[in-house]
């Protein structure tokens, strides 16, 4: 969960390198309306009861699958476990695409008399995984970037729907600590500089940068939540704050090689989502 430039590239900040940020915030919101506007009920995604302990317990939960995750990346790309690690984050964006698309298949088909609608529904599923697995493993360009997006935009609705209120905010205050540590000290920072761009399916490269698939998809986790949960204005504000948090991100991205991708989205995106709820109550 970094933001990173291309080595040797005297990036500056401009406006357009917001566009991934505001393409999966809006996917994610669309997808949040296509969540709400269906019956879909919630996965259950956090293991423990929303209270006060719980929700710190499920904040916990996230920061250790993320740390987990990550360190296991690091030892084996140490080991130079290259076709591993290409297996490891196949399987998972694998299983992660067919779960969204049977998910938001079924959104959408649920609303009309479909003839054999689970037929389609599964048969669309193995297409579209089928298509964007080919896209990400064997293409480069435009096309693995816009499936990145999507796929960000639309697990991020899919968390921000499926995980209460405290919890989100928890467990984005965690990750966004946890960020810090991982970018400077921990394993994110060390398989970021051996060059993301070989990790594929874990960031998306665009104007010099390489932004982290975890950062857009928690970013939309944050707008559709607001989104689904508070309404239009709290999810603008919030859109808002992320994008002016990562424009802050850019700029430190100008003086330094690599840049916690989650703080300061996280930090202006909450603040603006939570006052601009309370103004409406």
């Amino acid at each position: 969960m970094d933001l990173r430039k291309a080595l040797n590239s005297k990036f500056r900040t401009r406006p357009i390198h917001l566009a991934p940020v505001v393409a999966s915030t809006m996917i994610g919101i669309l997808c949040g309306y296509l969540i709400l506007t269906s019956s879909f009920e919630a996965i259950p995604v956090t293991p423990f009861s929303e209270d006060s302990a719980g929700s710190l317990f499920n904040a916990f939960y996230f920061v250790i699958l993320a740390l987990v995750g990550a360190t296991f990346l690091y030892l084996l790309l140490k080991r130079k476990k290259h076709k591993l690690i290409t297996l490891v984050t196949g399987f998972a964006m694998t299983t992660a695409i067919f779960m969204l698309s049977l998910i938001y298949m079924w959104t959408i088909l649920s609303r009309f008399d479909v003839p054999y609608a689970d037929a389609v529904i599964i048969f669309v599923a193995i297409f579209t995984t089928m298509s964007a697995d080919y896209a990400i493993f064997r293409m480069r360009g435009k096309v693995s970037s816009l499936i990145l997006l999507g796929v960000g935009g639309s697990l991020g609705a899919l968390l921000g729907f499926s995980i209460p209120t405290q919890s989100t905010v928890l467990i984005l205050g965690f990750l966004a600590v946890y960020d810090v540590y991982a970018v400077y000290r921990g394993p994110v920072g060390k398989i970021a500089q051996s060059g993301l761009e070989r990790f594929r399916g874990l960031s998306l490269s665009f104007r010099d940068t390489q932004i982290g698939l975890g950062d857009l998809t928690f970013y939309s986790m944050l707008s559709s939540h607001m989104f689904i949960y508070f309404g239009i204005a709290p999810c603008a504000a919030s859109v808002v704050g992320i994008l002016l948090g990562c424009l802050l991100s850019f700029k430190m991205l100008e003086k330094k090689g690599m840049f916690p991708g989650l703080p300061f989205p996280v930090l202006f995106g909450l603040t603006a989502g939570i006052l601009t709820t309370l103004v409406s109550f």
